[in-house]
C-alpha cells in the first residue's frame, strides 16, 4: 500500500525552525501540494482518540434534533462555541455485548478474546493509523492515560497488529521526557548498545523459527507466521528508533511536569502534551484514555465514578456523575479550541488538521449496554457541525467501524479496506441535514 507521507522530490528536504524568546519550535514536515501549485503546502494528517470506558449519559450526551447542531444537549454545551468544529454520531457501535468487558472494544471493534478469529486480530484504528503514517515521525503514536492504577475499568484503547494491548503512560513527566527531554551523549550510546542487542536475539529467534517451519503442521505453520510477523514489526520499530537517535528532539515552551499532580491538573496537561507532540510533528497518533477509577475528591465529590455511573436514574448520583462527565467535556472543549488556536504554517489550523475522535466503548453502564456508543468526532476538515442520526432498527444499522474506515481513508489520502468489522464507509455528506426532530427523521443506511 502506498504512502502518501512518504518523503518526495516535492518536500521540504529539512524542517523549518522559528527561534524566538529563548524557544526553538520544529514545524510539522510540510509537503508541497502538487496539484494546488509550488508554493502550497499542506500540514499532515493526524489522528486523536480520547476515551473513558464508562461513557456518558445518553439523555444528556444525544441532541435531541437530527442534521444541523443548534440547541446542545447538556453535556455538550460547554462545546457551544466550537459546535461547528465536530459532529455527533447517533446509533453506531460495534454488535458487541459484555458491558465493561467489552468496553475495551472501542477502537478495534472486537474483544480480545475472540480476536484470533479474525486476520487482522483485534487492532485498534489508531494503530493502523500509526501505521500509514510510517516513519515520518520519531514516535509513530503516542498512548497514554490519566489514570495512574490499573485496574478492570481502564479503557485499554490500543492493540497491535497482534493483538497485544499497549499499556499507556500515565506519567506526565515520563511523557514529556519521552517527547521532548534531549538525551546525553551516555544515554545515546546505551540507547544503540541496547537496540543491536535486541536486535541480536531477533536473528537467533527468526533463524530457529526457520528451522522448526519444515516439522510443523498447517496450523503451527499460521502461528509460526503470525509470530514472525510480531518479530518483523519489533525489528521495524528497532530500525526506526535508531535512526532518531541523533535527532534532536523539539524544544517547547513548557516547563518539565512534577508528579503528585490532581487529576484536575493531570487531564489538562495531557492534552497539552498531546498538542505539542502533535505541533512539533513528534507524532501524528495519539490516544488518551479517561480511567473509570478516577479520584473523584479531586472534584470535590464523595464516592465513586463507576459507582455513580451505575446511578438506577437515582438524582443524587446523576448530579455527582454529571460533575465527572461535564468536566471531561470541558476540558476536551479546551484542548479542540487550544487546537484551533495553534495555527499551521501552510494555512489552516491544527485542528482543520487533525481528526480528534472522542466517546466510548459503553453507550449506558448504567445498563451495562454497549449499544449506541457516545461518539463525536471533530476537525479534519470534515464539513462538521451535524448530528448524524444512523438507522436504528435491526438489519440496517451500520457499523461504527464504517466511520473508522472513513477516518482512515481521510487520513491516509487513500482508498483503504473495511476495518475490523466495517461493510464500507459513511458519506458524511449525504447524511447533513437541517435540524430536525429525531421523530421525523427519516434514516437511511449509507
Amino acid at each position: 500500500m502506498l504512502n502518501h507521507n512518504r518523503m518526495t522530490d516535492k518536500q521540504f528536504p529539512r524542517r523549518t525552525l522559528l527561534r524566538g524568546l529563548g524557544v526553538t519550535l520544529t514545524l510539522p514536515l510540510l509537503q508541497r501540494d502538487a496539484e494546488a501549485g509550488a508554493n502550497t503546502l499542506t500540514a499532515p494528517k493526524r489522528m486523536v482518540c480520547v476515551a473513558n470506558p464508562l461513557g456518558f449519559v445518553p439523555n444528556a450526551f444525544f441532541p435531541t434534533q437530527s442534521g444541523r447542531l443548534d440547541r446542545l444537549p447538556p453535556l455538550l454545551q460547554p462545546l457551544d462555541r466550537l459546535k461547528s468544529e465536530f459532529s455527533i454520531f447517533s446509533n453506531l457501535d460495534h454488535g458487541v455485548s459484555g458491558g465493561h468487558q467489552s468496553a475495551h472494544t472501542f477502537l478495534s471493534g472486537i474483544r480480545d478474546s475472540e480476536s484470533a478469529e479474525w486476520d487482522s486480530r483485534n487492532q485498534s484504528v489508531d494503530q493502523l493509523a500509526a501505521e500509514l503514517a510510517g516513519d515520518q515521525t520519531r514516535f509513530p503514536s503516542i498512548v497514554a492515560s490519566v489514570g495512574r492504577n490499573s485496574d478492570e475499568l481502564e479503557c485499554r484503547m490500543s492493540w497491535t497488529r497482534t493483538g497485544v494491548n499497549i499499556p499507556p503512560i500515565s506519567e506526565a513527566p515520563i511523557l514529556f521526557d519521552t517527547l521532548f527531554r534531549a538525551d546525553n551523549p551516555q544515554e545515546r550510546k546505551a540507547k544503540r548498545k541496547a537496540f543491536a542487542q535486541h536486535a541480536s536475539i531477533l536473528d537467533v529467534v527468526r533463524q530457529q523459527a526457520r528451522s522448526l517451519n519444515s516439522k510443523l503442521g498447517s496450523v503451527d505453520r499460521r502461528k509460526l507466521e503470525e509470530y514472525l510477523t510480531s518479530v518483523r514489526s519489533v525489528e521495524k520499530r528497532l530500525r526506526m528508533s535508531d535512526e532518531w537517535i541523533d535527532r534532536a528532539k523539539p524544544e517547547v515552551p513548557l516547563k518539565r511536569p512534577t508528579l503528585g499532580q490532581s487529576f484536575t491538573q493531570r487531564l489538562p496537561l495531557f492534552y497539552e502534551l498531546i498538542r505539542l507532540a502533535l505541533m512539533t510533528d513528534s507524532t501524528r497518533v495519539a490516544t488518551l484514555s479517561v480511567p473509570g477509577n478516577l479520584p473523584v475528591a479531586d472534584l470535590g465529590l464523595q464516592g465513586n465514578y463507576h459507582a455513580f455511573s451505575h446511578h438506577g436514574k437515582s438524582e443524587t448520583a446523576l448530579k455527582q456523575l454529571m460533575v465527572i462527565e461535564q468536566f471531561q467535556m470541558v476540558e476536551l472543549g479546551k484542548f479542540l479550541q487550544a487546537m484551533k488556536d495553534t495555527e499551521q504554517p501552510g494555512g489552516g489550523s491544527l485542528l482543520d488538521h487533525t481528526m480528534v475522535l472522542a466517546g466510548s466503548g459503553m453507550g449506558n453502564a448504567s445498563s451495562h449496554s454497549n449499544k449506541n456508543l457516545p461518539i463525536l468526532l471533530a476537525g479534519g476538515g470534515l464539513g462538521n457541525g451535524q448530528h448524524h442520526v444512523m438507522p436504528e432498527t435491526a438489519g440496517r444499522r451500520i457499523p461504527l467501524c464504517n466511520l473508522y474506515t472513513t477516518m482512515l481513508e481521510r487520513f491516509s489520502g487513500t482508498q483503504q479496506k473495511p476495518f475490523s468489522r466495517a461493510t464500507g464507509t459513511i458519506d458524511l455528506t449525504r447524511h447533513a441535514a437541517k435540524s430536525q426532530p429525531i421523530a421525523d427523521e427519516a434514516t437511511n443506511p449509507s
